[in-house]
C-alpha cells in the first residue's frame, strides 16, 4: 500500500516515504490502520512492513521534537520504551516496534510501576524544558509570566464557586512556597503517567510510550501521579515507596511524597475543569464564564480512577474532563484536612 494511498496527510506523504525508505528499504506499507489518539496534533498509525507490525508518529506541530526523540532513545535503549527503529526531526517522524498489549492488572502497579519508574529515574539527564512547556504539576512552582497568565485564565473561566477558588489559590500559595525544587531530586521524567494508556503491558513486561511530554523534572511529579491513579490504600502506597527507592521511606520522603500528590490533584483539578468549560464553549452549550453544575454529584476518586485504569473511561469529551477535574478537586479538599497534610508541609520545610 503506497503512503499517497493511506491516510497519510499529502504534506507528509514524502517524508514517510523517505522514512520507510531509509529505515526497512522499503515505500509502502502492507498494512496500515490509523489509532486513536486525542490530539489532533499527532497521527499515530500500526503499519506492517515486511511481515512485521510498527508505530508510525506524524507530528503536525511546528515545535522542535529533538527533546521528544531524544528522551524516546534514551528509554528505548534502556529496554523501557519500545525499539526505535527511525526518527527524523526534521520531518517529525518517528517509528518504533508495535507492542501488542494486553490488560495490566492494577493490582501489580504499585511493585511493577515503582520499579519501572526507579529505572527510568536512573537514566542518563534528560534535556531540560522552558518552565512554559513544562505540562505537569510542577509547573505550579515555577513563578513568572506563564504561570501568571495562567492563573488568569483559570479565573476568568470561573471554574469553581468564589470560596473556593479562593481556597484554591491560597493553597497554592503554601505549597509552591515550601516544596523545593532541588537539584538532587532532578532526574530524567516521563511526565504523562496519568495517562494509563502510557504504559503498555505485554504479558511479560512493561513498557513506556509517548515521550513528548519528557524532560529533567522533580522524580516525585512521576511518583504522585502514578500513585494517584494506581495506588489505592496506605499499604500499597508504603510498597510502592518502598519498592521505588530500595528502602523504607524515611518521613521527609514519606512527607514530600505526600505533598506531591497534593500538588497533582491541584494541577489536574485546574486542567480538567478548565478544558471541560472550554469543551462546552466548543459545542456551543455555554461559554467559559458558564459556572460548572456543582450540584451534580461527584464520582468517587477510586472508581473513576479503576476505570480510567482499565480503559472504560476516556477523557475525549468535555463531560469526562469536567467529572475527572471534580474528583481530584474533591481529593484535595479531603486531603487538605488531614493531620498527615500539614506535617507533611511541616516535614518538607525543615530540610
Amino acid at each position: 500500500m503506497p503512503a499517497q494511498d493511506s491516510m497519510i496527510p499529502p504534506e507528509k506523504i514524502a517524508a514517510v516515504e523517505r522514512a520507510l525508505r531509509e529505515a526497512f528499504g522499503v515505500t509502502a506499507f502492507e498494512d496500515v490502520r490509523k489509532l486513536t489518539n486525542i490530539l489532533p496534533s499527532t497521527l499515530i498509525f500500526r503499519i506492517v512492513l515486511q511481515g512485521s507490525p510498527y508505530l508510525l508518529r506524524v507530528i503536525l506541530r511546528a515545535d522542535d521534537p529533538s527533546c521528544h526523540f531524544a528522551c524516546m532513545r534514551a528509554a528505548a535503549d534502556a529496554g523501557l520504551a519500545p525499539r526505535v527503529r527511525y526518527t527524523s526531526v526534521e520531518d517529525k517522524i518517528a517509528i518504533t516496534d508495535f507492542i501488542e498489549a494486553v490488560p495490566f492488572p492494577r493490582n501489580q502497579a504499585p511493585v511493577r510501576m515503582a520499579h519501572l519508574l526507579r529505572a527510568l529515574h536512573a537514566l542518563p539527564p534528560f534535556p531540560t524544558r522552558a518552565p512554559h512547556i513544562n505540562t505537569t504539576c510542577t509547573f505550579l512552582l515555577h513563578k513568572g509570566p506563564a504561570l501568571d497568565g495562567y492563573f488568569e485564565k483559570i479565573r476568568a473561566a470561573n471554574i469553581l464557586p468564589p470560596a473556593e477558588a479562593k481556597e484554591l489559590f491560597a493553597r497554592h500559595a503554601q505549597l509552591a512556597a515550601i516544596y523545593p525544587l532541588d537539584e538532587s531530586n532532578m532526574v530524567s521524567c516521563h511526565n504523562d503517567l496519568f495517562k494509563p494508556d502510557n504504559v503498555l503491558f505485554d504479558g511479560e513486561r512493561l513498557w513506556l510510550i509517548d515521550w513528548e511530554a519528557a524532560f529533567l523534572n522533580d522524580r516525585y511529579a512521576d511518583l504522585a501521579v502514578v500513585a494517584n491513579l494506581a495506588v489505592t490504600c496506605p499499604a500499597e502506597e508504603q510498597i510502592f515507596l518502598r519498592e521505588y527507592f530500595g528502602e523504607e521511606p524515611d518521613e521527609y520522603r514519606r512527607a514530600r511524597f505526600y505533598a506531591a500528590q497534593q500538588l497533582a490533584h491541584m494541577f489536574y483539578a485546574m486542567a480538567f475543569l478548565f478544558l471541560g468549560s472550554l469543551g462546552k464553549a466548543s459545542l456551543g452549550k455555554g461559554s467559559v464564564d458558564e459556572p460548572i453544575d456543582w450540584s451534580e454529584p461527584v464520582p468517587d476518586f477510586d472508581d473513576l480512577q479503576r476505570r480510567f485504569w482499565s480503559g472504560e473511561l476516556s477523557l475525549a469529551d468535555s463531560a469526562a474532563k469536567i467529572a475527572y477535574g471534580r474528583v481530584h478537586w474533591k481529593r484535595l479538599q479531603e486531603n487538605l484536612r488531614q493531620p498527615r497534610y500539614e506535617e507533611s508541609l511541616r516535614i518538607v520545610s525543615l530540610k
